[in-house]
């Protein structure tokens, strides 16, 4: 199993307006396929972050999930938006080990 953590660090006053453009999206199915997903947030440490974390079986699954919603006219649109509450952004991804 792998572990896919998007940490987006939010502009400073820019929380509530990411979180509904992310409430959208998943109400809106646009996030991308995954064994589990969850979205956290920061309650210590860097401030304003979200945190978007998948699991995927193999690396191939989660190149294809990824591939497979950002293709999307609907995505493309909601990341035009939702890009603008973002100062910064990195991907972590790990192994679970067993």
């Amino acid at each position: 199993m792998y572990i896919v953590r998007d940490i987006f660090y939010l502009k400073f006053g820019h929380f509530r307006n990411a979180k509904d453009l992310l409430d959208q999206a998943l109400k809106s199915n646009l996030m991308p396929k995954a064994q589990h997903m969850r979205v956290l947030s920061d309650f210590t440490g860097d401030a304003y972050r979200l945190i978007f974390e998948e699991g995927h079986s193999t690396l191939a699954d989660y190149e294809r999930t990824l591939g497979e919603s950002m293709r999307t006219e609907e995505w493309q649109k909601w990341y035009v938006d939702f890009k603008q509450h973002i100062d910064s952004a990195h991907r972590e991804i790990l192994k679970l080990v067993e």
